[in-house]
């Protein structure tokens, strides 16, 4: 975002931290409604996923506080990572002086950069809550596969750096992508598209962990619905995503109301197109899982520019993501090896790309300008001409820039880690490998 006129100078905006701190509570209650959407969706068996977004929370606040935020927002080092030390562990709480920084204005929150007016306490709290809830979203391949204290290393470098870096270069103001003009609203790169990422990396160490056990397809967990947790997690998921879009305005105005409006049309259509689509195919009442995948598509495609977008284009947006869900699940669940039942990969991988990318279509500079970026040209289907196919293109190189970076550190984190630890996953393996011998014996 370019900054535009919102505040005189670096004086707290009050009702702006109270909004943004809401918003972020929203999101971090996103963090434990996935573990109820895994439950939801594989029943009693995936207890554990609730210890895991527990988990998840507090490693999120902890590690993020200590060194994670200032690695990701304080000002950079060449446009690629910040001072560890910028406010000192955990925003400097030990610090004498008064006002503290983290009940200071945080520098891109200044007239100079974003001109919100936010402490910096409050956007830490905002943004950790971002952090926590992607590696919620890769962490549903875990499933009962990979050994907790695996997951927990796992997550400090997740926090430290496979999160933290890809948020300083687009998100940051002084990110090298964010200077070249990328622009991703409220995540579809930095959270949907990298936990799809980070996500197959943890596949691939998986089958390969798998098939050294001597299994010959990788195990596979298999839909049980337990609807009231279901029904459950999509309704707080949703609420979630009020503060995950419109709080990504930072700020409370006009805006917001249309980037909420947004974002639940979006869902909606999606829905609509998903059951549609579905029904069309087999003839049949999709049911309750492909409502709320429906739903959470739509939520998906729309994160990336839901303060770019009119809601007229959000509805065209939603409508799309129902015949794009049902193909990319049709296309990953061929594969043998691999076990993804929640869906990270046709939904969070395919969504928050294609979102993403949609930019470059849907965009009109007047809700861009009111969300604070006074670059973003308007779309293709807006007349942005050329502009606009720039601005595609530098989508797609933050895509295969990203989805590289995430993929390869999370690789190698988790080859070293096995290594070290006598591999990551756990004594489920050995029931199946068992099972295995005893189906080719007979």
């Amino acid at each position: 975002m370019n900054p535009i006129l919102r505040l005189d100078s670096m004086t707290p905006n009050l009702l702006g931290n109270l909004w943004v701190l809401v918003a972020g509570l929203l999101v971090f209650s996103m963090t434990i409604s996935v573990g109820f959407l895994e439950i939801g969706e594989l029943n009693s068996k995936m207890d554990r996923s609730l210890l895991k977004t527990i988990l998840i929370t507090v490693l999120a606040l902890f590690v993020m506080g200590a060194f994670g935020f200032n690695i990701a927002f304080a000002p950079l080092y060449g446009g690629f990572i910040g001072d560890p030390l910028y406010h000192g562990a955990f925003l400097g709480l030990f610090s004498s002086k008064d006002p503290a920084d983290y009940l200071n204005v945080f520098w891109s929150m200044g007239p100079s950069y974003f001109n919100t007016g936010l402490f910096t306490g409050t956007y830490f709290f905002f943004e950790t809550a971002f952090a926590s809830v992607t590696l919620a979203l890769v962490a549903v391949i875990v499933l009962r596969k990979m050994k907790m204290s695996s997951f927990v290393i796992y997550s400090v470098v997740y926090f430290l750096i496979i999160w933290t870096l890809p948020a300083a270069w687009v998100w940051n103001p002084e990110g090298w992508l964010f200077k070249m003009g990328v622009r991703d609203f409220a995540g579809g790169l930095i959270v949907h598209g990298a936990a799809g990422f980070a996500a197959l990396a943890i596949l691939i160490r998986i089958w390969q962990e798998e098939k050294a056990h001597g299994l010959k397809r990788s195990i596979k967990e298999t839909i049980h619905l337990n609807k009231p947790w279901l029904t459950l997690s999509i309704l707080l998921l949703w609420m979630g995503w009020f503060g995950f879009n419109p709080g990504s305005e930072l700020f409370l105005g006009a805006e917001t109301v249309v980037v909420g409006i947004t974002t639940f049309l979006a869902a909606s259509s999606a829905m609509v197109s998903t059951m549609l689509t579905k029904y069309i195919l087999t003839r049949e009442n999709p049911g309750l899982l492909y409502a709320v995948n429906g739903v959470l598509m739509g939520l998906i495609i729309i994160t990336p520019l839901a303060g770019f977008v009119s809601p007229g284009s959000a509805v065209i947006l939603g409508l799309i993501g129902g015949p794009l869900f049902i193909w990319a699940e049709k296309v990953f669940s061929k594969a043998k090896w691999f076990s993804d039942p929640v869906g990270v990969l046709p939904g969070h991988a395919v969504g928050g790309v294609f979102g993403l990318l949609m930019i470059a279509f849907f965009t009109q500079r007047f809700f861009a300008l009111q969300s604070g970026d006074g670059i973003l040209p308007n779309g293709l289907f807006f007349g942005g001409g050329l502009a606009a196919l720039r601005q595609l293109g530098l989508e797609i190189f933050a895509v295969i820039v990203v989805g590289a970076f995430v993929f390869t550190v999370s690789y190698v984190t988790l080859y070293v880690i096995s290594k070290t630890s006598h591999g990551i996953l756990t004594d489920y393996i050995e029931q199946h490998t068992e099972q295995d011998s005893r189906e080719d014996a007979a």
